[in-house]
């Protein structure tokens, strides 16, 4: 067993104790574990009134090396990628980590062909294939920085992505398979490039081999490119803080935000938290259902796993294609040991009964996980009882784009279980517990705003090119706290359970959307004077998106220009981010200032209507009554 593999409570209790007592020491012994060209100087710098924060400084790595080349000695011809296709119909494809080393070196000289050097930014916009992989450690490995684009976001998303961080190459594919649905990616991506002027080069993924079009001098295809390439390549040196990738993940204000982390400490912490939370094992076949266009992918479907030397399995479909069944056909077929899921994805199979599940007896799974929300009672006692057979530990896993890996959770068959709390802070965590001024909650069976209070080793380090942004958004609510935007319940055992967002972000099937971004979509329509967005419990995605719509007096037929507002949103943002929900109102509550009185819209989308507060601020008090008659029942 790996020497910082916890293996009890009182190892928990030691090791977290000697995290908080001396954390460079802590996070020193455990960054020794990787191959370093240069040790670093000095382990932490760091200024939270400022933000700047520098992990392993002056150390010198490349995060491919720990993730490839470290395996090969010991682990050449196990698997390093298991891949599901979309289609149970078809063969899945193995690559091992020697075929996973020579590929990514393959592509690598790819992209240097292409003119990347370090530094360059990569924008890859993939189905879930192996090449979305192979992408992200060609770039890791000669020093290019990847920002990943979620493939269900739409042309315009994808666009802003591009010029945001001015990538010189676009990666995409021909199209993708989405359970019964054939996406034709390169025509959305062709759309986006129109507006993208320091594009240079694409290349193309051949994956539904349907026809696309080709621009000469821009567009090549992977597989012709690939047969030229040479299968060696030499990592590139990289400090320890130098930019590994950049991913964008909605905030409060309408433009995304590229979250920046970068080599060493990511490094670090993905690895530790992987192996602690999941308690992996030697050779298990471990699953994590997320997509890597989300930090979930990034962390615990590619880097964390590689760096363990673990097999991770990745799956290009949904729960619920060709039937409910397609999980735990996966589950038996690879014997998958540690299972990753959403609480969206529980919600959406609990709702087909249990027989899909009964037949199935998946007697290798040891660890299921959930992540991106809070998981609610009902829930997780299905996925005990039905999927876990009362015999797997469940980790609840709490964490963010921002943070880089895990924060708050169980380790699995260790830590005593609740449903519904994320439980304890791993190793090296400080939350923090403060009322809406800012004041510290201490002790138990507090209620408040969570926040940390000391940086670890895979914390943010900026928002690519608006770095003030960065230190305004997580570092300027509360002087000296990262500021996380969820409310939090510490317990009378010192547990933690997140009860949801307390910004203007809206946590839809685990993926965070910012209201105002939806907001700016919807008032693209023509016919929209203004909007207003917020979100309600739904029983499948944990969070719906309600929208208020105030919309020009001739607009006519309510339903059709629902119907032309969310194909508007479909168009701008993606499919992920059409409301539920979209009341057209005469006007909305708002205070002699101006400000609209979201909590009052709150109430009254998730039929809360009782006790909506004092309404007497309001500049129009009469409009809340005309809101709440015209309140669309969910």
């Amino acid at each position: 067993m790996n020497k910082f593999r916890i293996g009890s409570m009182e190892d928990y209790e030691k090791a977290y104790k000697s995290s908080i007592d001396d954390p460079e020491g802590f996070w020193s012994a455990i960054a020794k574990n990787f191959l370093w060209d240069k040790e670093w100087d000095k382990v932490l710098e760091w200024d939270f009134d400022k933000f700047d924060v520098k992990w392993f400084k002056g150390g010198k790595l490349n995060i491919t090396a720990n993730c490839l080349d470290r395996n090969l000695k010991d682990r050449a011809e196990q698997i390093a990628i298991q891949w599901e296709p979309n289609d149970p119909v078809q063969v899945g494809r193995t690559l091992t980590y020697r075929q996973l080393f020579i590929e990514v070196c393959k592509f690598s000289n790819v992209l240097k062909s292409l003119g990347v050097t370090k530094g360059d930014r990569i924008c890859i916009y993939m189905p879930m294939v192996p090449e979305l992989a192979i992408s992200l450690l060609a770039c890791a490995r000669i020093g290019a920085i990847h920002s990943v684009v979620f493939a269900g976001f739409s042309s315009n998303s994808l666009r802003d992505r591009i010029n945001d961080s001015e990538c010189s190459v676009l990666l995409t594919s021909d199209g993708s398979f989405r359970g019964d649905k054939k996406i034709d990616l390169k025509s959305i991506a062709d759309e986006a490039l129109e507006e993208c002027p320091t594009i240079r080069n694409t290349v193309v993924f051949k994956r539904t081999g349907d026809h696309v079009t080709m621009q000469s001098g821009r567009d090549h295809w992977w597989h012709e490119l690939m047969q030229a390439a040479d299968s060696k390549c030499d990592y590139e040196i990289m400090d320890a803080e130098d930019m590994l990738f950049i991913l964008y993940t909605s905030g409060s204000t309408g433009k995304p935000k590229g979250v920046v982390h970068t080599t060493g400490g990511y490094m670090v912490f993905s690895w530790y938290t992987f192996l602690n939370v999941f308690q992996y094992n030697e050779r298990e076949m471990y699953w994590c259902t997320a997509d890597i266009g989300w930090i979930t992918g990034h962390s615990y479907i590619v880097y964390g796993p590689l760096l363990a030397g673990a097999t991770t399995l990745m799956f290009e479909g949904v729960p619920t294609w060709p039937t409910p069944e397609r999980f735990w056909q996966v589950v038996e077929k690879y014997k998958v040991n540690i299972f990753y899921t959403a609480p969206t994805a529980i919600r959406a199979l609990e709702a087909y009964g249990v027989d899909h599940v009964k037949k199935y007896k998946m007697d290798s799974l040891r660890v299921l996980g959930t992540v991106g929300e809070p998981i609610n009672k009902e829930a997780w006692d299905w996925y005990n009882v039905h999927v876990g057979k009362e015999r797997c530990p469940i980790v609840d896993t709490w964490w963010q784009t921002e943070t880089g890996g895990i924060m708050i959770s169980p380790l699995a068959g260790i830590t005593p279980l609740k449903p519904g709390y994320a439980t304890l802070p791993l190793p090296g965590i400080r939350p923090v517990l403060v009322d809406n001024d800012g004041k510290l909650l201490e002790g138990n069976n507090v209620d408040g705003i969570l926040c940390f209070d000391f940086p670890w080793p895979g914390i943010l380090r900026t928002t690519f090119g608006d770095h003030e942004r960065c230190r305004n958004t997580y570092f300027s609510t509360y002087k000296n706290l990262y500021f996380t935007g969820d409310g939090c319940k510490r317990d009378e055992d010192g547990f933690y359970r997140i009860s949801g967002r307390v910004d203007d972000v809206i946590n839809v099937s685990g993926h965070r959307l910012g209201t105002a971004e939806i907001e700016n979509a919807i008032n693209e329509h023509p016919m929209v004077v203004e909007s207003a967005v917020v979100g309600y419990q739904h029983p499948i995605k944990g969070q719906g998106i309600y929208a208020y719509v105030i919309c020009d007096s001739k607009h006519g037929n309510d339903e059709s220009l629902i119907s032309e507002i969310k194909a508007v949103v479909n168009r701008i943002i993606g499919p992920i981010a059409k409301p539920d929900i979209i009341q057209i109102v005469p006007g909305l509550p708002k205070t002699r200032s101006g400000k609209i009185m979201r909590r009052i819209l709150r109430k009254i989308a998730g039929n809360e209507t009782d006790n909506l507060g004092d309404t007497s601020t309001l500049l129009d008090p009469s409009i809340v009554e005309t809101i709440k008659a015209g309140a669309i029942n969910k």
